[in-house]
């Protein structure tokens, strides 16, 4: 396979990826559901969700903690999530792994 085709389609599969990390979402609980967390495949967070129960004057710090914490897992979760897509689409470039 000549370099300019590999790279040509190296290319095309870059922007298929930045396409699936755009139609990519995962969710993220902690404190077995007080904070939600839906981010999608650019690490943007989309949506947050905490039970009200969580908002502790007396405590802010656990508040503060759960959402740290499920904002971290599903940056974990997107993480995981590329790391397939990367791998079945390098199988596809012959030659380079």
């Amino acid at each position: 396979m000549n370099m300019q085709k590999m790279l040509k389609q190296a290319q095309k599969m870059q922007e298929k990826l930045q396409r699936d990390l755009g139609e990519t979402f995962v969710d993220a609980s902690v404190g077995g559901g007080i904070v939600e967390v839906k981010m999608d495949g650019h690490k943007r967070l989309t949506a947050i969700k905490i039970d009200p129960e969580a908002m502790d004057p007396e405590d802010p710090n656990m508040l503060e903690d759960l959402v740290l914490a499920a904002v971290n897992e599903a940056h974990r979760k997107i993480d995981d999530a590329l790391q397939q897509k990367m791998g079945s689409m390098a199988s596809g470039l012959p030659g380079l792994f």
